[in-house]
């Protein structure tokens, strides 16, 4: 059962990256759109979270912390960034590499994971696939290549957010795990504002548009998918529902030829099958 809601968790995120591409063609700045998507989530989420507020130690509140901030504001931040600068295609297929990030923390800390030869050719082909999705963006479309550093930098922060992740799963209920993941990504993104004001009219929020897409992103694909994603994580192991992870770019590109209409080129196939199959290998050979 928890592997059938962590498909269909990968099938919404996979979606949210073009909402977020339709928010920043509307005006709305990467940090605003983050601090508007998590504030609706924040404000959900207690109305079924336990009434504890605080950690059972300093160690674990800080943790929280550390949840807070590559799993809210510089996960969201710099992703929301690299889809104003690239197109999202390229941003889900260099994300969905995070796995790797949580298997080389997992192999390094936990040793109970089985390895086998298959993990290193995995983590080879995904890895030379993201090297072609990046290469392509720039040789053969002409984008920014901030946007996909931008992109790694995502990759790397839900990596660690999906490790760190099991360890609080085993002490802490998942309600709880998620509001202080929502608080702390909040609060560690408010100074990204004393450097630059909020300039968005508060009034265009109000249009359908917005509206559909920001209740989209904080309601379903924040509460709801980060609060089922904490209960996967716990039930089934960081390393094998991070995997899952690889699958987020077969939706994205179904989302993204839907509502934006962006091109995918061969090279860019080829990319993402060397990522997926790569990402898939790297699973057989890494067990939790």
């Amino acid at each position: 059962m928890y592997h059938i809601i962590a498909l269909a968790i990968i099938a919404v995120w996979g979606s949210t990256l073009v909402s977020t591409k339709i928010l920043i063609q509307a005006g709305l700045r990467p940090d605003e759109i983050f601090v508007l998507r998590f504030l609706l989530a924040y404000a959900a989420i207690w109305f079924i979270s336990p009434r504890k507020i605080w950690s059972d130690s300093i160690k674990d509140e800080l943790m929280m912390v550390l949840l807070g901030i590559t799993g809210g504001s510089l996960y969201f931040i710099t992703e929301n960034m690299a889809v104003g600068l690239t197109y999202v295609n390229n941003v889900s297929f260099i994300a969905s590499v995070s796995p790797l990030v949580t298997m080389a923390i997992a192999l390094c800390t936990y040793k109970g994971i089985k390895i086998r030869k298959i993990l290193f050719v995995g983590s080879l082909l995904a890895v030379l696939g993201v090297g072609v999705v990046v290469f392509n963006g720039q040789a053969v479309l002409h984008l920014n290549p901030l946007g996909d550093l931008l992109a790694v930098a995502t990759m790397v922060c839900f990596g660690v957010y999906c490790y760190f992740l099991k360890s609080m799963g085993d002490k802490y209920d998942p309600v709880f795990i998620t509001r202080k993941m929502f608080f702390y990504g909040l609060l560690t993104a408010l100074p990204i504002f004393i450097f630059q004001p909020w300039s968005f009219p508060l009034s265009g929020l109000l249009s359908a548009k917005m509206l559909l897409n920001l209740l989209f992103l904080g309601l379903v694909a924040s509460f709801g998918c980060f609060v089922m994603w904490s209960i996967c994580v716990n039930k089934i192991g960081a390393v094998t529902s991070s995997n899952y992870l690889y699958l987020i770019p077969l939706s994205t590109v179904v989302f993204s030829a839907l509502f934006l209409n962006e091109p995918m080129t061969l090279i860019a196939w080829i990319g993402c099958a060397l990522i997926m199959v790569g990402v898939y290998m790297a699973n057989i050979g890494c067990r939790d």
